[in-house]
């Protein structure tokens, strides 16, 4: 699915106090694209990353995913948008620890229809962790516990794929193969990914680096040349 964004503004309070997250916004993500949105705190990268999943909304401006207009959905239209548009993946993994990590996946997968338990076998497969359905939270590593929050995402067959800081909570070597997984899944399947991270070196393996500052966009640059995740350095 393609986002595209218009002169999007997200501002917070009004007059003197009032605060600007993103400023005159205009970006086009192509579908099947890798786009890595760089920035330091408080530059609008996560406020970007909800408005595209409809988890917030702008102030002004539009934003469209292919023929659906989000600011046109009424709040039972952005529930469903998220149930079947959009798989998310955190910095923290938010599992439940007293579920396993097929209920983990299968709470989620639940709400996009029939075959739930077909669709996260299948996703827990997807990212190495088909011999540990059964397994807590607390009998899996961070990187495993990742890989559950990343098959939670993809359990809902979603054609975007939304990171926050996915790697922020990983040691490197963990952090780079959880990077080499998401680049995998976005090749094979075809979904559009954006991925917010403060690490500029993760923007080398991205199809496209777009960098915020101060909620404005201040570059976005095609990689002519990605390199693996595997070569990444940090």
């Amino acid at each position: 699915m393609t986002i595209s964004m218009a002169k999007v503004w997200k501002t917070y309070g009004e007059g003197v106090t009032a605060v600007h997250a993103l400023e005159e916004v205009d970006l086009e993500v192509p579908q099947g694209q890798f786009a890595v949105i760089l920035g330091p705190s408080g530059s609008g990268k996560t406020t970007l990353l909800n408005i595209v999943g409809a988890i917030d909304e702008g102030t002004s401006g539009t934003i469209r995913v292919d023929e659906t207009d989000l600011d046109g959905l009424d709040d039972k239209g952005r529930i469903a948008y998220r149930r079947t548009q959009v798989g998310l993946v955190f910095q923290f993994f938010n599992l439940i620890p007293t579920l396993t990590a097929m209920e983990n996946v299968e709470l989620v997968a639940e709400l996009a229809g029939d075959g739930a338990a077909e669709r996260s076998r299948r996703a827990l497969e997807e990212v190495g962790l088909g011999d540990r359905l059964d397994h807590f939270p607390s009998q899996l590593s961070g990187g495993e516990q990742q890989r559950v929050a990343i098959a939670r995402a993809l359990a809902k067959q979603p054609p975007i794929l939304l990171c926050d800081e996915p790697t922020g909570e990983l040691d490197f070597e963990t952090g780079r193969m959880i990077l080499a997984l998401l680049r995998r899944l976005n090749r094979e399947n075809g979904q559009t990914v954006l991925l917010v991270t403060h690490n500029a070196a993760v923007g080398e393996m991205a199809d496209r680096v777009v960098r915020l500052r101060s909620g404005s966009i201040a570059e976005d640059r095609i990689i002519a040349d990605p390199v693996e995740a595997e070569a990444l350095t940090w």
